[in-house]
């Protein structure tokens, strides 16, 4: 771990930009702008699980929320090259997030815990479902048996991941939650009080009217949209995949202790 201990505030947001978590990031500015189009242009993929309509059609629109909830580029004729997250939107995701964390804890809420991102993000779900079973919330265990057309889903350290082919798979989809919501369902079981998690596992939760909250990195709108529409809770934007998955254990004993889980 890169800053033993919690870091302050300021050490975490240059712990960000050190480890391009945030900063400049690795996506560049042309794959950004590419995704924005396709999410205007109604390529479901990008939709991330959410249902957003013909509110967004309008590539300019999602640039300028992007901007504001993100930090990127606001110029719309900056095209190529670098490309921006801004850290402190990012610990201010962070700490709205962790006043819904306490809101879960302090109620002792069902929480389940998702990812479509296992190489970057599987353990900064994985430490604070930790943190929350032992404030006394419930982690909702997953039926068994579940499968859509890209693999089956599995639950691994109180995570939900989509597996294919004896490998965690990387995924967008939405279809993992669904099949998740409803199977729990069919079985006569509640479904979750809060869904913590990334891509269109939270997407489709938020879609499906559970409070979710979850991670995006600059290349995926869609999570920002629903932010910006008040259908997500919370969207944290990093970037979800650095090199080193150990540099997310400062931004994680961050969270937890800001949710006073630590």
């Amino acid at each position: 771990m890169p800053i033993p201990g919690t870091p302050s505030r300021a050490q975490l947001v240059d712990h960000l930009v050190r480890t391009r978590i945030a900063g400049d990031v690795a996506t560049p500015r042309e794959n950004n702008l590419s995704h924005y189009r396709q999410l205007a242009n109604g390529v479901r993929n990008f939709w991330l699980g959410l249902d957003l309509g013909d509110r967004w059609t309008d590539e300019q629109d999602v640039l300028a929320v992007m901007a504001e909830r993100v930090g990127v580029n606001d110029d719309p004729e900056y095209r190529y090259g670098q490309d921006t997250i801004d850290p402190e939107l990012t610990v201010d995701a962070l700490e709205r997030m962790a006043r819904r964390l306490r809101k879960a804890a302090d109620a002792r809420q069902r929480v389940l815990f998702a990812t479509g991102h296992p190489g970057g993000l599987l353990d900064v779900h994985r430490a604070t479902a930790a943190a929350l079973r032992a404030a006394g919330c419930e982690i909702v265990v997953i039926p068994d048996g579940l499968q859509t057309d890209e693999g089956y889903v599995m639950q691994f350290a109180d995570v939900a991941v989509l597996e294919h082919g004896a490998t965690l798979w990387h995924t967008h989809s939405g279809e993992p939650m669904r099949a998740i919501l409803t199977a729990l369902g069919h079985e006569g079981r509640p479904l979750p009080d809060l869904v913590v998690a990334d891509h269109g596992w939270a997407g489709y939760a938020a879609q499906a009217g559970i409070d979710s909250v979850g991670y995006a990195d600059c290349n995926d709108p869609a999570l920002f949209l629903a932010e910006s529409e008040g259908t997500l809770q919370v969207a944290v934007p990093l970037d979800d995949h650095v090199v080193t998955p150990r540099h997310y254990d400062p931004m994680t004993a961050y969270l937890l202790a800001e949710a006073g889980l630590a």
